[in-house]
């Protein structure tokens, strides 16, 4: 293995029940109206996304259930969460055969690599390459990775400028240790505080204020 590249925080999921109320109810947190994305037929979801400045989204990611090829359990956790919450997210990157052999040592159901592909609201062809996340658990610490150098867009780019961005994103674990070896091979730094409850926790400066989601 050759020397690893920069990775960059790419976007952060919500996963959500109903995507419309979540919209709305974003909307009224935060101040700002989420763009509707498209739908993922190969993997059975819907999304709206929320610019958060500096090449990062949020998405707010539901079940799309009109699609009835996908069966539940879908990926990101959209079908086992009782509460609307960030579930996943997600890393960029331009080698991902590298970072799948770091993903499957932290657990070998990670690591495996997909092709994707979504038209946008504009006609533009978002096309990607990613180690897939999983169904399970509700809530996961460790960011699956993408790659969008193959793509014509970037689902940021298709976004205006919202007056949005991100103050943190952290993690609450029982045991934050267990992380440290995943995150150094990753050569990303992730703060993750010591709690009862596994959460992911997004602060954001948007136009109500300093909101956390």
């Amino acid at each position: 293995m050759g020397k690893t590249g920069k990775r960059n925080l790419d976007h952060i999921v919500l996963a959500v029940h109903d995507l419309d109320k979540a919209m709305r109810a974003i909307e009224r947190k935060l101040g700002v109206k989420p763009i509707f994305g498209g739908y993922h037929k190969t993997f059975g979801t819907k999304n709206a996304l929320v610019n958060l400045d500096q090449g990062v989204y949020l998405e707010l990611l539901a079940a799309d259930n009109s699609n009835t090829k996908i069966q539940p359990p879908r990926w990101m956790g959209v079908d086992g969460n009782e509460e609307n919450k960030i579930s996943r997210w997600a890393v960029k990157s331009e080698q991902l055969d590298y970072d799948s052999v770091i993903l499957s040592t932290y657990d070998p159901k990670m690591g495996n690599i997909l092709n994707g592909s979504r038209n946008t609201a504009t006609g533009s062809l978002l096309k990607w390459q990613l180690i897939i996340p999983l169904p399970e658990p509700e809530v996961e610490i460790v960011p699956f990775i993408i790659d969008w150098s193959q793509s014509e867009t970037h689902p940021h780019d298709e976004l205006p400028d919202m007056g949005c961005s991100l103050v943190e994103l952290y993690g609450m674990h029982p045991n934050p240790d267990q992380f440290r070896e995943i995150f150094e091979k990753l050569e990303f730094k992730f703060r993750i505080e010591k709690a009862d409850k596994i959460a992911l926790r997004a602060v954001l400066k948007c136009p109500r204020g300093i909101i956390e989601i």
